[in-house]
């Protein structure tokens, strides 16, 4: 499996506390005490509202998954939530605190730059650990410890690729921001589409950037077949302004990722014109499971969106994990290779790198302003947006 290496100083800060005690030797790894599981997320910051809806996701499945008793075989679960606030110093800090304390199971993870920063933790104090939102491919197979509870970027790019007849000889723009997630899309995007045949060029914009009439115009000019965006944070809406106001989505096929609820009015008359793929949707799935996730976040005041199913799949492998014992090993053993019905219908952990293979949704979104709602085009099956085995 992939490898990455701790920092120098994340390294030393990481033996030091090993030094002191290890997670065996707390509460809850000694068959006996509770359950401790840590969950490091963005509770402040910028993906708040990726981390509710995660947590909402997790206290629903894990109501599930243990018959609303919230224990295993009379061991309570005993969760405690940190924040990162979405920055990988902090979430670094917590994951160590966590560790120290004995919780030798670790979830969370809203940001890529956060998983990858807290999946070396896992592996060097020998507990488990199960990303959530994080979209970055770099967490699948970076070590035997970690698992992801959500979708990888390279999914995307395959349910993108779904929307083409035919890749071969095609030219494809990846308009992004220059930044990890974006950098993150363009690799995948060459790497798949590529593969399939079709030219893939990217045009990136500063994060910060307000004016992007310049970068549309570039995408223009490049007269693609395809234009996939893979975008987040409040520029969004002067994107797609900027997009249209070229003619780009009247004359290519744009692609990209349906992003939360609130966002879906920034499309404007825009939105009948993009092609969107779904991680997820409130509606994507019928099955019983995703009508147990949304009874019970309703109850609670609460509504199902992007990242709930992301928390509600956490607390199913928690909960797996756990039943398999207090050891590390025989928790990741219980994981590697299990399939499961989830909020999405049948999941599965590949063993090999522990990507969690699962189906795709294409999307439609129907109406303009406070009515705009996406409508399910098709499901693409899980065998179709089944990412490389990580080597």
């Amino acid at each position: 499996m992939r490898k990455t290496p701790l920092a120098a100083g994340a390294l030393a800060a990481t033996l030091a506390m090993t030094a002191c005690g290890s997670p065996g030797d707390a509460a809850g790894t000694d068959g006996e005490g509770p359950i401790k599981v840590g969950i490091v997320y963005s509770s402040t910051g910028p993906l708040a509202t990726y981390g509710e809806q995660y947590r909402q996701g997790f206290e629903a499945g894990l109501d599930h998954a243990t018959n609303d008793t919230r224990e295993i075989e009379g061991r309570e679960i005993e969760v405690s939530y940190l924040d990162d606030a979405g920055e990988p110093d902090k979430a670094v800090s917590a994951a160590r605190e966590l560790i120290g304390e004995g919780h030798g199971i670790i979830a969370g993870s809203t940001a890529s730059g956060i998983a990858v920063q807290v999946a070396p933790l896992a592996e060097q104090n020998d507990v488990l650990f199960i990303s959530g939102a994080a979209a970055t491919d770099a967490v699948t197979g970076i070590n035997d410890n970690t698992f992801r509870s959500g979708r990888q970027t390279y999914q995307d790019i395959l349910a993108a690729a779904s929307f083409m007849d035919d890749p071969e000889g095609s030219d494809v723009v990846v308009f992004a921001q220059q930044n990890a997630f974006g950098q993150d899309n363009v690799g995948a995007a060459t790497e798949v589409l590529e593969a399939e045949g079709a030219n893939v060029d990217s045009v990136l914009a500063p994060p910060d950037s307000t004016d992007l009439t310049p970068f549309a115009e570039q995408v223009n000019q490049a007269d693609p077949d395809l234009v996939f965006v893979a975008w987040a944070g409040e520029t969004a809406s002067a994107m797609w302004q900027s997009l249209d106001q070229q003619g780009i989505l009247d004359s290519t096929e744009v692609v990209t990722g349906l992003d939360i609820k609130p966002s879906y009015p920034i499309f404007g008359a825009a939105g009948d014109r993009i092609s969107f793929l779904s991680h997820y949707f409130d509606g994507a799935s019928e099955t019983e499971i995703a009508q147990i996730l949304k009874e019970t976040i309703e109850a609670d005041g609460g509504e199902v969106d992007l990242f709930t199913p992301d928390g509600f799949t956490a607390a199913q492998m928690v909960v797996r994990a756990a039943t398999a014992g207090d050891e590390t090993a025989d928790r990741v053993d219980a994981l590697s290779g299990w399939t499961f019905d989830g909020v999405k219908g049948e999941l599965h952990v590949r063993p090999e790198d522990h990507a969690l293979i699962q189906p795709m949704y294409q999307v439609e979104l129907v109406g303009e302003g406070d009515d705009a709602h996406p409508e399910l085009v098709a499901e693409i099956p899980a065998a179709d947006v089944e990412p490389a085995i990580a080597e």
